[in-house]
């Protein structure tokens, strides 16, 4: 109820009968074919008929961009049923009543036909020939060909707009919601021109239907005034000439009007200024006025030419050169942020440092050598920007917060097949890819050797060579995984991107998800942020959680285990948050009906080391026998990796944190957890014991 009253308040008591002024319309035009009309009324619609097509002309002159008028074929469309269903009535009149005198369909075809006849029929008619041609063989014509042209070049540019949108979108360029705004005007553009390339078969049909108009009222008028109303030839020729040429002359200077105005769409640039701006800044140009005096000057003083209107011209011609690059600049004045001002700080950033030069915000950068540049732009051939899109949708769903947006740009300083990639700030990986080749990654099942250079797999490490394309399907016979450039660079962002999102994580993500959370619970939120855990603190928490691959999207259920916490230490908190996320976090590793495959500790290796840390005041791992361990871990990895599984280890609560920090330099993927950590209803296999047996 509450949304009708709305509606009808928005709308007004006219609001509806909006919606129903073209379909009326629309129908009394097609009356007005059918139903005789009264010269009087006749002078009123061929004067509007006039008003719309003046009105239509300047608007398109003065539109800055051609969209601005999308509707203009639509109407185009009811300008010329306008113009025929006048046609067709005046037709009526003047073959009705024509014999009646000049003034029988109305004072403006009288005044139009003697206004270019003046006195002399031959004249007269040739003059509205001529006018028909130039409408039809010039502007017409022109029209008709440019918009063609134009529709097809825009609609075979749409797939490149489309790509360069998803490139800056995928670079930091433009947000989603410009992106979004820049994809509907591309498809606006190719729709607008579409129409415009019918439209003008609108104009050229109505020039040639008023050019047979005419002469069929001129043709009906003589038999209807000698045979059936006795009129003389001289004087049926003098009533029916005058009225036809008047309602052909009539109808078609709305129709040239149109036409220009057609033209000028079709014809105009995207660029946001309107016509006579655009046409004074790029025409003013001061030493083409220069040379134009001087030749008409030349002219000017040989004799027999009209030398005082060529000195005159001459002179006039020199004034505009003068002040030329005053009127050309003067718009540019204009506009406080455009090209004026970009050349002026050009001047200022030679002299001056600003923030941007010395301060890195780009949080995710991929740069590539000029020789990968086919492999962001070639969406035929590669769809890599497309995968970094769905790249960081994932990587963001697996964490629980925004990852930023990846830019990507190439530097000619590196080798040509050299991509790097950057996360806040550091370079995280460096490495290869060949374009024209693909990559294959040896299992270890296989013994066939293939041709080809052989290198590591840039993510994992693994044995891999690059082939040509040719022997693809014999390297998936022999069971090594084959993948292109693209799908190498984007499994290596992926990869890197999940291992280092605790970089990417700052106060303002956090209480954008905060803010998020207060939605369906505020008092949770109010009674801990920043009243219990300032936001500081609860960022480096989200950041510890997130380092150990742990997802924080149920943020809510990581507040409630903090605000029931008795301590305020960091650490302690992260060991709260991990016990309230155990179900997720084995979760990620184990099925909930197969056993969790776990590595443990010999008891005895574990009290050693407890005790060691307490009598050295903390629970630093001795260097050799954290090398053992590393060692170990890397062994124990390669053997669960080749059963699909992921490295678990269970410890005691005291050294979780020293043991993680060892594991993720052995297995950067591993997974250390505390014996608080695993779910009482979840099983467990011990799969090995390190300093002991399994």
């Amino acid at each position: 109820m509450t949304d009708a009253v709305s509606t009808s308040q928005q709308t007004g008591p006219f609001g509806g009968a909006k919606s129903l002024v073209l379909p009326v319309a629309l129908v009394a035009l097609i009356c007005m074919m059918v139903v005789p009309i009264p010269p009087l009324m006749l002078d009123v619609f061929f004067t509007m008929n006039i008003v719309i097509a003046l009105a239509v002309l300047l608007v398109s002159v003065n539109t800055h961009r051609p969209l601005e008028f999308s509707s203009f074929p639509t109407v185009l469309l009811f300008a010329t049923i306008l113009r025929l269903a006048l046609n067709i009535a005046s037709t009526r009149v003047v073959l009705v009543k024509g014999h009646e005198g000049t003034d029988a369909a109305g004072r403006v075809i009288e005044a139009f036909g003697h206004f270019v006849i003046g006195g002399n029929y031959v004249v007269g008619m040739i003059v509205f020939i001529v006018l028909i041609i130039i409408n039809m063989a010039v502007i017409v014509k022109g029209t008709g060909r440019v918009s063609e042209v134009t529709a097809r070049f825009t609609l075979d540019a749409m797939p490149g707009k489309q790509m360069a949108i998803d490139a800056d979108l995928n670079a930091g360029l433009l947000t989603p919601d410009q992106a979004r705004a820049r994809r509907a005007e591309v498809a606006q553009e190719s729709d607008f021109y579409g129409s415009m390339d019918g439209a003008t078969k609108f104009v050229k049909g109505d020039a040639i239907a008023g050019l047979m108009i005419v002469g069929i009222n001129i043709f009906g008028g003589l038999i209807i005034g000698v045979a059936q109303h006795g009129l003389s030839f001289s004087k049926a020729a003098q009533t029916y000439l005058t009225l036809s040429i008047g309602d052909g002359l009539v109808a078609q200077i709305p129709s040239l009007l149109l036409s220009i105005a057609t033209a000028v769409i079709v014809t105009r640039d995207s660029a946001s200024n309107d016509l006579t701006e655009q046409l004074i800044r790029q025409i003013g140009n001061s030493r083409a006025w220069y040379a134009a005096a001087g030749i008409l000057a030349l002219i000017g003083v040989v004799p027999g030419m009209p030398n005082l209107f060529f000195l005159v011209a001459a002179g006039l011609s020199f004034l505009f050169a003068r002040y030329a690059g005053n009127i050309a600049s003067a718009p540019k004045k204009v506009d406080a942020a455009g090209e004026g001002d970009e050349a002026e700080d050009g001047k200022k950033d030679d002299d001056q440092l600003t923030v941007d030069d010395v301060s890195n915000s780009v949080p995710l950068l991929l740069e590539v050598g000029y020789g990968l540049i086919p492999l962001i732009e070639d969406e035929g051939k590669s769809a890599l920007v497309a995968r970094i899109t769905g790249i960081r949708k994932n990587v963001s769903r697996d964490v629980g917060f925004i990852v930023p947006s990846v830019r990507i740009r190439d530097n000619l300083a590196f080798q040509p097949s050299t991509y790097r990639i950057t996360i806040a700030g550091v370079v995280v990986a460096e490495d290869t890819v060949m374009p024209n080749k693909l990559l294959a990654i040896q299992s270890g099942r296989s013994n066939l050797v293939l041709p080809g250079e052989k290198v590591k797999d840039p993510t994992f490490g693994f044995d891999a060579v690059w082939i040509d394309p040719s022997e693809k399907s014999r390297a998936v016979a022999a069971d090594y995984t084959v993948v292109d450039p693209s799908t190498v660079i984007a499994t290596h962002l992926h990869h890197l991107l999940t291992l280092n999102a605790a970089d990417l994580l700052g106060q303002d993500d956090v209480q954008i998800l905060l803010d998020h959370v207060a939605k369906s619970a505020p008092s949770l939120v109010s009674g801990l942020v920043p009243k219990l855990i300032p936001l500081a603190m609860l960022t480096q928490i989200l950041k510890s959680l997130v380092a150990e691959q742990i997802t924080i999207a149920d943020l809510r259920r990581i507040l409630e285990a903090l605000a029931g916490a008795k301590t305020r230490e960091p650490d302690e908190l992260v060991d709260i948050a991990r016990i309230a996320l155990a179900p997720m976090i084995v979760q990620r590793v184990s099925s909930p009906k197969e056993p969790l495959s776990v590595i443990t500790l010999d008891a005895g290796l574990e009290q050693l080391i407890i005790q060691n840390g307490r009598q050295g005041g903390g629970f630093t791992i001795e260097p050799g026998l954290a090398r053992k361990l590393v060692e170990s871990f890397q062994q124990q990895s390669g053997v669960l990796s080749e059963q699909g599984k992921t490295l678990v280890v269970v410890t005691s609560p005291v050294l979780r944190r020293e043991l993680a920090s060892l594991v993720r330099q052995a297995v950067p993927d591993g997974l250390v957890l505390s014996v608080r950590e695993i779910p009482d209803n979840k099983r467990i296999n011990v799969v090995a014991v390190i300093g002991g047996t399994a």
